[in-house]
């Protein structure tokens, strides 16, 4: 009864965890309202590294004062032109500029602003724009929302104008440029938003000369600010490829210090450009508009650095490593996946030749210093990525050839994991190599999330602050290492112990997992949690042997399912402005809105399957799993039958890396970074059980407990090899010495074979032997072409070419 009811009870368990880890959230601080007026003040191009007490003074007593942050300015349209930012910060949305862009960058021409009286203005464009957003774009922005959420607007500048203006064009109050006295008019409304000009030149004397205008246009208006007012300050834009982290300063009542952050960054001192416009209508304490901005009101946290010098330091630092990160995260996936297909084509002959066949002819084998060397190679692509991650401990992006010291670090990371794994504990062992290797992988990621995910962040391997996709928790390449390893881990640790315990083992091992990248005090992916628990579920249906049945997909089916209602419901309960990504995508359904995102979806999807290196690494791994590793001689087959364990844990790293990319809109990015592990440990792990084909095993003499059942409780296998692993790997050229207890058999043409007790373990340690499909009973294994297997017939004596005299001793192999 109990171990019918087994699957039900593990479900159950799975499902709990994953709710669990999904449900609980953060506490983001409320953003009450805290001024009378707001003043939003933009300069395209501003970064911290135009900031200094000496040239622009106003900005660097507003930041000691105040808060500050790292601003993302992501649109519609990347780069974001000076207009994009504009109109995106209108729209607290992602949105662009509609109109012809020369090579793809900037419109040309300034933006038509029309006088039709003394008051306001108009921007005849405005309707087109609108329309352009709302049906090609697929964010759906309307530009004007900030201006419609208020009663009255001022806007000083054309590029406030911009952001100003109402769906239908209008701009509520205007002016061309900043008057010398603006106290009567940013006081005439509740919001202001002026352009104090672009920062944008290349040359470092002309440029400063633009910041130090900007912040003089800055002390005029803080001297003329309205009483009670808060006053954000924003490079609202890029002015040139590649994109860029600016200025965000905050200066009001309740924004005295600290860090800006925003829940949809959930990172300290971080903040979107779409942020901006939910920010000032909380501030104002009015109500957000109908069709939710995108952004999030944005709060303060402490830890700032007393030194503002300090403060600013680290995002000015931040800019530069991610500015760093763009162009060394291209060669390294491109290198890397070079790489694995070159070490792919270089195991294929080694597959061919590594099967030792019984008879005395066939080919030569190769030799262990080669396959050693092989062996190294496939440890160390393994290891590439999470090498890479932790190689951002080390702040290789301030050097000045930052590309060549990534590389050094990543290079020196790699050999001392190669070594720890080569010199580690049971590495003779058939799987020694892929638990260890596992395990390190897993360790890696799973410290880095939760210590914060720092090395994630705007890491090569990681997510740059600079795409505006994520700013904390676990990445796209983060959660396919994570998930390979996690998985693979579970599976090397379930083979250690009884049958009955594996599933155990799995569920505990992979529902850990699932609660570190699903909450969101850790890996914050909901998504990714959510194709993990379907990748748990089927590898602890399968663990224990045989096949994946109806009946087992259906409980791994109905465990992701029942993860993803019991979240959903939980998070549309919660207020529109605290839900998370499936349940805003839900409660858009609802209104009829869930079409864009289903399009957003899809074309990041495309996007990324067309241009990203991992759906290279995520091809030719499979490739090679299919045409090669799966094939009679390729060895996975046999590995997954004497092993059942690590054959569950790399199908659930199937399901939940293919899972994770589709619904996470990374396409084969999340597979291609889970294949970079996964798809080499397989590989090394096929050439060692390749390795001991010719070992043999005794036919069944007992109830289990003997030769050919259960192991003894000591823990070793039959014939004194280890159940984790094997035997040890004979030197080269060294005779196979008779195994003590073992039986020599004789072979075809007087070739004597010896009947090992291990036979690389096929007996599996609790349980009796498996047949050549990995189905678990004692029937014996017939020697078929060369195939090992034990020499008993179904009578119990040996074969008839068996009882032939015995050869010479020379002739024993």
């Amino acid at each position: 009864m109990l171990r019918r009811l087994a699957p039900v009870l593990l479900t159950l368990v799975v499902v709990a965890l994953g709710i669990t880890a999904l449900a609980a959230r953060p506490d983001d601080g409320d953003a009450q309202r805290s001024a009378d007026y707001v003043v939003l003040v933009g300069a395209a191009g501003l970064r911290w590294d135009d900031v200094d007490p000496e040239n622009t003074p106003t900005l660097w007593r507003m930041a000691e004062r105040g808060a500050i942050g790292s601003l993302s300015v992501r649109s519609a349209h990347r780069p974001t032109c000076p207009v994009d930012g504009w109109l995106t910060l209108g729209a607290g949305n992602f949105a662009a500029w509609h109109g012809t862009r020369p090579g793809g960058g900037c419109p040309a021409g300034p933006v038509t602003v029309e006088r039709p009286d003394g008051i306001g203005a108009n921007l005849p464009d405005q309707p087109a724009v609108v329309a352009h957003n709302q049906n090609k774009l697929a964010w759906g922005a309307t530009p004007g929302a900030l201006a419609e959420s208020v009663r009255c607007s001022v806007a000083v500048g054309p590029g406030a104008a911009v952001a100003a203006a109402r769906p239908f064009g209008r701009v509520d109050r205007y002016e061309a440029a900043l008057p010398d006295d603006p106290a009567a008019l940013l006081g005439s409304c509740v919001l202001s938003i002026v352009d104090v000009g672009t920062v944008d030149d290349d040359d470092p004397a002309v440029r400063a000369a633009q910041a130090r205008q900007a912040d003089a246009r800055l002390a005029r208006v803080l001297a003329a600010r309205p009483p009670h007012s808060l006053v954000l300050v924003a490079g609202v834009s890029d002015t040139d490829s590649p994109a860029r982290l600016h200025v965000a300063v905050a200066d009001g009542p309740g924004w005295d210090g600290g860090w800006l952050t925003s829940p949809s960054t959930a990172r300290a001192g971080y903040l979107q450009l779409v942020d901006l416009a939910p920010t000032a209508l909380a501030a104002l304490g009015r109500p957000m508009p109908e069709r939710l901005f995108l952004g999030r009101p944005a709060v303060t946290v402490d830890d700032r650095p007393d030194d503002l010098r300090t403060a600013i330091g680290a995002p000015a630092d931040a800019d530069r490593e991610a500015a760093a990160q763009r162009t060394v995260a291209g060669w390294f996936f491109t290198l890397l996946a070079a790489a694995q297909m070159a070490l792919a084509v270089a195991v294929l002959p080694l597959l061919r030749r590594a099967r030792r066949l019984a008879g005395p002819h066939g080919p030569a084998p190769v030799s262990r210093r080669v396959v050693a060397v092989v062996e190294l190679l496939l440890v160390a692509a393994a290891l590439a990525v999470p090498a890479a991650l932790l190689a951002d401990a080390v702040p290789w992006w301030r050097g000045q050839h930052a590309g060549w010291w990534f590389a050094s670090v990543t290079v020196l990371l790699v050999v001392g994991g190669t070594a720890a794994v080569r010199f580690a504990p049971g590495h003779d062992r058939t799987l020694g190599p892929l638990g260890a290797v596992a395990g390190l992988a897993t360790l890696v990621v799973g410290v880095d999330v939760l210590t914060g995910s720092r090395l994630q962040l705007n890491g090569v391997v990681g997510y740059s602050a600079l795409e505006g996709g994520r700013y904390a928790g676990l990445g796209t390449v983060g959660l396919g290492v994570f998930i390979a390893g996690s998985l693979l881990t579970g599976g090397w640790l379930a083979q250690r112990v009884r049958r009955g315990w594996r599933p155990t083992v799995m569920v505990t091992v992979g529902g850990t997992a699932v609660v570190i990248v699903g909450s969101p005090y850790l890996g914050a992916d909901s998504i990714g949690a959510i194709a993990l628990t379907a990748g748990v579920s089927v590898a602890a249906a399968i663990c224990t042997g045989g096949w994946l049945t109806v009946s087992r997909l259906a409980w791994a089916t109905m465990a992701g399912l029942a993860v993803t209602i019991g979240f959903a419901l939980v998070d549309l309960g919660r207020p529109a402005a605290e839900r998370g990504s499936l349940g805003r995508f839900l409660a858009a359904l609802g209104d009829g809105t869930g079409g864009l995102t289903v399009h957003r979806s899809s074309t990041a999807n495309f996007e990324t399957f067309v241009n990203s290196p991992l759906t290279v690494l995520a091809v030719a791994g499979a490739a090679l799993v299919w045409l090669a590793l799966l094939q009679p001689w390729g060895g996975l087959l046999r590995l997954f039958g004497i092993y059942p364990a690590i054959r569950a844990a790399m199908a659930g790293t199937g399901v939940a890396a293919g899972l994770g990319g589709v619904l996470g809109g990374s396409a084969l990015d999340v597979a291609g970074a889970a294949g970079a592990l996964v798809v080499p440990m397989a590989a090394l792990a096929a050439l060692r059980v390749l390795d001991h084909s010719t070992d043999r095993t005794l036919p069944d003499s007992g109830p289990p407990g003997g030769e050919g059942g259960a192991a003894p409780p000591d823990g070793s296998g039959p014939g004194g090899a280890d159940p984790s692993g094997g035997p040890a790997a004979r030197a080269e050229g060294a005779p196979r010495a008779p195994t003590a207890g073992a039986t020599p058999a004789h072979g075809p043409k007087g070739v004597t074979v010896e009947s090992r007790g291990s036979r690389d373990h096929l007996a599996d340690r609790h349980g009796g032997s498996h047949d050549r499909y990995g189905r678990h009973g004692s029937r014996p294994w017939p020697l078929q072409h060369g195939r090992p297997g034990t020499f008993s017939s179904p009578g119990g004596s040996p074969p008839r070419w068996a009882r032939a005299s015995p050869p010479p001793a020379s002739a024993t192999c």
